[in-house]
């Protein structure tokens, strides 16, 4: 990894936004910001006067972008200890050291192409997000699909804008499915990923789609193995796991 990328910066808060009753995005200004890969995560610090320091990771939700424009998704995890200092004590204007961009297996950009299959759990939308929304900006022609596995329709993260971006966009397709309740009248899938899910979300792709899976481990493993059962090449996906952050 270049030297630079372990600098830390000073980043500044520049908004705020609500996703869900647990979820927030944040956009930080970086200083001499280098273009990140969607896909990629920074490192986030937090130093406390006496010394005392806590370090966690996140995923980039934004594309790339010349401004130096970082934004975070970051869910909040009651016990953790940088999780809850951005969402209870931030407000726009405060300071953050990061560095980054880091990682460079679980990446996409446009020259890669196409056809994309996305499969998220939970918090796992957020790199998935960064790659729609660098999709949607270089408007690329290949087809996409998400499918994305949440507990209930409350804890969809990024709900309208992917409502959007289905409704503007007739080459991607989000399929939801909650896996704990559903509201009423709800017409989408209500249980964890299997295989007829993978077959439908397949449908349209052909039988080799690039596909990034992003989420708890056991969502992902289901998910690959499901896929590679069904005849995708192991190749074409690349897995990112997580397990609870702070």
């Amino acid at each position: 990894m270049p030297s630079q990328l372990l600098e830390w910066k000073i980043a500044t808060v520049a908004q705020i936004r609500d996703e869900t009753s647990e979820v927030k995005s944040f956009s930080l200004l970086v200083p001499e910001w280098r273009t990140h890969r969607p896909g990629q995560h920074v490192d986030v610090r937090l130093s406390a006067p006496d010394g005392y320091q806590a370090q966690r990771s996140y995923s980039i939700a934004s594309a790339p972008g010349p401004d130096g424009r970082v934004d975070l998704t970051v869910e909040r995890i009651a016990e953790g200890e940088v999780s809850p200092y951005f969402h209870d004590v931030l407000v726009t204007g405060d300071e953050v050291e990061v560095r980054g961009p880091i990682g460079g297996y679980f990446v996409w950009e446009p020259a890669f192409g196409g056809p994309l299959l996305l499969i998220a759990g939970g918090s796992g939308v957020v790199p998935l997000m960064a790659i729609l929304r660098e999709r949607a900006a270089a408007d690329v022609a290949a087809s996409a699909t998400l499918l994305y596995s949440s507990r209930n329709w409350d804890d969809v993260i990024y709900r309208e804008e992917l409502d959007r971006l289905a409704t503007t966009d007739d080459r991607l397709r989000i399929l939801h499915t909650l896996t704990r309740a559903q509201p009423p009248g709800w017409t989408g899938f209500a249980r964890r990923i299997d295989r007829p899910m993978l077959e439908e979300a397949l449908d349209g792709l052909g039988s080799q789609p690039l596909t990034y899976i992003c989420g708890p481990t056991l969502l992902v493993e289901a998910a690959a193995n499901g896929l590679v059962e069904l005849g995708v090449d192991p190749g074409r996906i690349r897995t990112e796991r997580f397990g609870p952050t702070s």
